[in-house]
């Protein structure tokens, strides 16, 4: 292997994931998609990524906790306002994430995980290693998404 191969190698085995700290899985060869190995990997992403959220949240708390002042100018007072607005607006998103991501490891732990709900088929390691979350194919939800673009 060539340095220019491996330094392609390694950037695209850059993990994609949610949370740092974890390798992407490489499957092995004649393995069984969505073994105790694939689902261990993917349960281990899914609890990593749903304690970042929880502790960015805290963070956030803390964060407006001590942040908060009454400023005597209106604009100041404003900014402070917009800024914790926002903050809650992406708690609220990430909230509701991790509703999804407890749903997802309660599919894991059934077994019934990696398997398209609309088609029944593999999702595939590289979807869920991006979209640990994911509970289409990409064919059916790009389908959903042609859907929805032409009802909207």
């Amino acid at each position: 292997m060539t340095i220019a191969t491996a330094t392609v190698t390694r950037i695209n085995r850059k993990s994609a994931l949610p949370v740092d700290g974890i390798e992407p899985y490489v499957q092995k060869k004649g393995e069984e998609y969505m073994g105790e190995e694939q689902l261990a990997h993917f349960r281990n992403i899914l609890v990593a990524w749903k304690k970042a959220l929880i502790e960015e949240a805290d963070r956030t708390v803390g964060y407006m906790k001590e942040e908060a002042s009454n400023f005597s100018d209106p604009a100041d007072r404003a900014t402070q306002e917009e800024e914790f607005a926002l903050e809650l607006r992406t708690r609220d998103r990430e909230r509701k994430l991790i509703r999804k991501i407890n749903k997802t490891i309660a599919r894991v732990d059934a077994d019934d995980y990696g398997f398209c709900d609309a088609c029944g088929i593999e999702i595939g390691l590289q979807r869920l290693e991006v979209r640990p979350t994911a509970e289409l194919c990409i064919d059916c939800k790009t389908t959903q998404e042609i859907k929805e673009r032409q009802l909207a």
